[in-house]
């Protein structure tokens, strides 16, 4: 029998259904189109991935190469370095006046294995976890990947693009087993009231389910209203955080979860047998992010994403982008591009993004990746990108059909 007649393994029903993360499929076909293009044609401008422009400060870096010359590169504990869970109480009491013991944070291999590790720990195969529409699409494929079932609930602009407890009430069903939210969230940079959080608390707190925040651009936070940290509301909610969008650190792959002390030692032995530990490495790296002169860097530069958003948002609602909630936090526009999408001649956002990648080089996220109640009208564009290179797409889109 020769090689080639041998059939190659069969994926999994599980893993054929996890659906393409569109945001990196279309910077591949940026990519694609790039390598195509003549000599001096306009080099592609890339306001689709949600990754800052400013890379971990030089204090981090440092504090990385010296851990690799102290050969500090072995396994920390499950559930991270003591002296980065302490870091890390610390720098919540004194950022959002919380007091949440270090013996509550486990550091994890980024934001996403923290997410993984919660839905292992709260959810059943066959339970289903509410969801707003549009949310980042990686929080619905991880619980449909575990055999969890997400449903999205439709929000709108009135909402600020957040879930109320009244659509939640009339949502929750015989299996339903939680909420999962991000406030400021992805891709609408919009933040739930205080008051409407309280009542979804209320809500999950009623029906004995859990409530999973995903905080990772909480530090991006602009407007003092929102600025507050979902663990003020009690200790028996579950937040998710990162060190790479506040702090600067995306590709080394670091989060970390709060969680109530009596999932901690669940997470440990989750995170035991799913990866051992974080990064050691990033981990000592990060324990310089805390240092007085590496925060004031971090507000510098949150300071900056607030200057991009109130330049940019203005310039595109002049072209006739609509921008019905201006973001309160992260670095993100959700712009309804109904008029452009007459101008341009396409169906959808989808369609719309291709249009404008091939004819201006500025490569924007359909919404389609996020959800289906906008009806594919919504493009997100990402401001963590160089003030030149934002206005330049600016003027390109507005030479083009503005």
């Amino acid at each position: 029998m020769s090689l080639s007649s041998v059939n190659p393994p069969r994926p999994s029903a599980r893993a054929q259904a996890v659906a393409p993360f569109q945001v990196m499929q279309v910077a591949e076909e940026a990519a694609e189109l790039a390598a195509r293009l003549p000599a001096g044609s306009p080099r592609m401008l890339h306001l689709n991935i949600g990754e800052p422009d400013f890379v971990a400060p030089e204090p981090v870096r440092a504090a990385a190469e010296r851990a690799l010359r102290d050969g500090r590169t072995q396994y920390t504990p499950a559930l991270g370095l003591p002296a980065l869970r302490e870091r890390l109480s610390d720098w919540v009491a004194q950022h959002f006046g919380i007091d949440v013991p270090a013996r509550r944070i486990a550091i994890t291999a980024g934001a996403s294995a923290g997410l993984q590790l919660a839905v292992l720990a709260l959810f059943d195969t066959g339970d289903e976890v509410l969801l707003p529409d549009p949310c980042y699409p990686c929080n619905r494929q991880i619980l449909a990947s575990l055999g969890v079932t997400p449903r999205g609930l439709a929000t709108d602009a009135a909402h600020r693009f957040q879930p109320t407890a009244a659509a939640l009430a009339r949502a929750w069903g015989p299996r339903t087993r939680g909420v999962m939210l991000a406030t400021p969230a992805n891709p609408t940079g919009t933040s739930i009231e205080p008051a409407e959080l309280q009542a979804v608390l209320d809500l999950v707190r009623q029906r004995h389910g859990a409530l999973v925040v995903d905080e990772i651009y909480l530090g991006l936070s602009f407007d003092p209203r929102y600025r507050q940290t979902v663990l003020a509301w009690g200790d028996d909610v579950i937040s998710v955080n990162s060190f790479s969008k506040y702090f600067g650190m995306t590709g080394w792959r670091l989060g970390w979860l709060v969680l109530p002390e009596a999932l901690v030692p669940v997470v440990e032995r989750l995170a035991q047998n799913h990866y051992i530990c974080a990064n050691a490495v990033a981990q000592h790296a990060a324990l310089a992010c805390f240092e007085p002169e590496v925060l004031q860097e971090y507000e510098r530069r949150r300071a900056a994403y607030a200057q991009r958003r109130d330049a940019v948002v203005p310039a595109l609602q002049a072209m006739g982008w609509g921008v019905p909630v201006w973001p309160d936090g992260a670095f993100y526009v959700w712009a309804d591009g109904s008029a452009w999408l007459a101008r341009a001649g396409v169906p959808d956002s989808q369609a719309l993004v291709r249009a404008m990648l091939t004819h201006t080089q500025v490569v924007a996220t359909p919404s389609a990746d996020f959800g289906q109640a906008d009806g594919g009208r919504f493009v997100r564009f990402s401001l963590a990108t160089a003030p030149a290179d934002l206005q330049e797409a600016l003027d390109r889109l507005r030479r083009w059909l503005g």
